[in-house]
């Protein structure tokens, strides 16, 4: 896929936009670039303070709900910022497309990976707190590196299609921005799948929230080795890994179709 090799060939390019976006991102503030660490912190903090304290939140036989929450958050924050973010962002460096004949998927991919900044702090920070509160997890912690790893491929293909649509159809951007926040409540980061109303005498409901929402599968993998201590279950991985396949192959194709009429609608 040269959509993708292309990262390689221009990676100063892409280093260059990836620099320019983040410090545009925190340009004329006064800690800058430390926001990138304070951001998914206080980002956390708030979840935890609303869901585990103020509303009294809780997933039944589940200790710690807090931690629980945590290890479903950095996955749908990346998701839902990368997806914000780059679908505006060809429409938003009009002028630079215009201008100079580049490869223009680097653009959505930069901003991908602006936000793949706060996705490795946000793990990290979950990663630890599980070694320290979780002596279960201490064995299968590492086990979210690859599995995060997918995640991103993922989360890039769908990002790069959809800033392809958006340069060509306005309205893309919007739909993202309206369904973002069904979209949440309809991914186990607040729940558990066992918990969900009404599973038992509709189990229909339970396959729809786990196999057709593809950010289930990759949450629920992430969570196992976080917060259970366990392998995650093959079939989540291996959804998470095809899926990412697919998303990469997703986004390269939409991207190829209409690479040639992006300067022009822009």
């Amino acid at each position: 896929m040269t959509v993708y090799t292309d990262l390689f060939h221009y990676r100063e390019l892409f280093g260059s936009l990836f620099r320019r976006d983040l410090r545009a991102k925190y340009k004329g503030s006064f800690l800058g670039l430390a926001w990138t660490l304070a951001n998914p912190l206080i980002l956390m903090a708030v979840y935890v303070a609303v869901f585990s304290l103020l509303w009294k939140a809780s997933v039944a036989n589940v200790d710690r709900y807090w931690l629980f929450l945590l290890c479903g958050l950095p996955a749908w924050v990346f998701f839902a910022t990368s997806l914000q973010s780059s679908s505006r962002s060809l429409v938003e460096n009009a002028n630079l497309i215009r201008k100079v004949r580049f490869p223009r998927q680097l653009v959505p991919l930069a901003v991908v990976g602006t936000q793949l900044v706060a996705f490795v702090v946000m793990l990290g920070v979950v990663m630890v707190l599980a070694l320290v509160f979780l002596p279960g997890s201490r064995g299968t912690v590492w086990l979210a590196l690859p599995l995060g790893g997918l995640f991103v491929l993922l989360v890039s293909g769908v990002s790069l299609a959809l800033a392809s649509l958006n340069a060509l159809y306005r309205d893309v951007e919007h739909l993202i921005a309206a369904l973002l926040l069904p979209w949440f409540f309809l991914t186990p980061v607040l729940y558990g799948l066992d918990q969900l109303p009404g599973a038992d005498s509709h189990p229909e409901l339970e396959f729809a929230v786990h196999w057709l929402n593809f950010l289930t599968p990759p949450i629920e993998a992430l969570r196992a080795p976080l917060f259970f201590g366990t392998a995650p279950p093959a079939a989540d991985t291996i959804y998470t890994a095809v899926a990412a396949v697919v998303a990469l192959a997703l986004g390269a194709f939409v991207f190829s179709r209409s690479d040639d009429r992006i300067a022009v609608e822009v």
